[in-house]
């Protein structure tokens, strides 16, 4: 058979090398679809339909738990820290701490406090009377533990204690500013005050 004529020749060239048109072994094929077919099966029965239990086999779901144990204990371990530290912390006056302080704040405690945190449902943190304490370390006590009877809820759970940090020295920078139409203190009977911008 000559070059020319050759079926198994490609009619494309590169470099001087012709490419064959050779058909893969039958076998080959087979084994292909074969893995195919084991991949989609494999998938279905113990990741999309979770009918194989890994667990017994030591595989994912124990190093799941395991890794699981690890994080939590070293997440006790830092919350452990953090709670024996919190009676001997100052706020901070580090511009970037307060910038990471606010974007929290006005994530999660705004919905209660306001954005300029005159108070909505929960009080109102600019003026000078706190029902828990108005010392720094209280903030934070407060912040971490929430208060739950009065629909506060545990941020220690949430945040990291370094957030809870941040947010407590952004709070301590709205001491004394005055927003406009504020919730009265807690301690004194409700006045009118008129509709709020952020009702």
């Amino acid at each position: 058979m000559t070059e020319q004529s050759d079926p198994l020749l490609l009619d494309h060239e590169v470099d001087g090398i012709r490419e064959l048109d050779n058909k893969l072994p039958r076998w080959w094929v087979w084994l292909f679809y074969l893995t195919i077919v084991f991949a989609v099966v494999y998938m279905s029965y113990y990741h999309v339909f979770a009918k194989g239990d890994l667990a017994a086999k030591g595989q994912m779901a124990t190093e799941y738990a395991a890794e699981m144990k690890v994080g939590q204990a070293l997440k006790v371990a830092a919350m452990a820290k953090f709670e024996a530290t919190i009676a001997t912390l100052q706020p901070s006056k580090d511009a970037e701490v307060l910038a990471r302080g606010k974007s929290t704040f006005l994530t999660l405690c705004a919905p209660c406090h306001r954005p300029d945190g005159g108070g909505l449902v929960g009080p109102n943190l600019c003026d000078d009377y706190w029902i828990h304490g108005s010392n720094f370390v209280d903030n934070v006590a407060t912040i971490w533990n929430g208060v739950p009877a009065k629909g506060m809820i545990t941020w220690k759970n949430t945040l990291k204690p370094q957030q809870v940090y941040e947010v407590a020295s952004y709070i301590y920078t709205l001491r004394g500013t005055h927003p406009p139409n504020p919730k009265p203190p807690e301690n004194l009977a409700p006045v009118p005050t008129g509709p709020s911008q952020f009702e």
